[in-house]
């Protein structure tokens, strides 16, 4: 399959950015936290027919969580991109700025589909 992100990469430059998985995009949410807050999220489904309250109390403070994370992880990403770019000579360090924007571009359509 055509990978138009990969085909637009300078040949200088690897694909991605250094560990990043083969396949798809980075995850927003770390693994551990992600599945703490699936794991707390069916427990509040599965127990709601015992204690609907508590039940919702529960899924409302996983979604806090999941917020609070896909926060942090935002912002991160961001800090991270930005400190890739922002001190460079725009007109020496064309690629980098190239493969911020692209960076930027994916993230953003990431959290658009979403």
């Amino acid at each position: 399959m055509y990978d138009q992100t990969r085909a637009q990469q300078p040949a200088d430059r690897p694909s991605g950015t250094v560990g990043r998985r083969a396949t798809g995009p980075d995850p927003l949410f770390p693994p551990d936290g992600r599945d703490e807050i699936v794991r707390r999220l069916g427990h509040a489904v599965n127990t709601f027919a015992d204690s609907p309250r508590e039940a919702l109390e529960e899924a409302e403070d996983a979604f806090d969580e999941a917020t609070a994370q896909l926060v942090n992880a935002l912002a991160e990403r961001r800090r991270v991109l930005r400190a890739g770019w922002a001190d460079l000579d725009p007109e020496t360090q064309s690629a980098e700025l190239r493969f911020a924007l692209r960076e930027y571009r994916e993230l953003t359509g990431r959290l658009l589909r979403a």
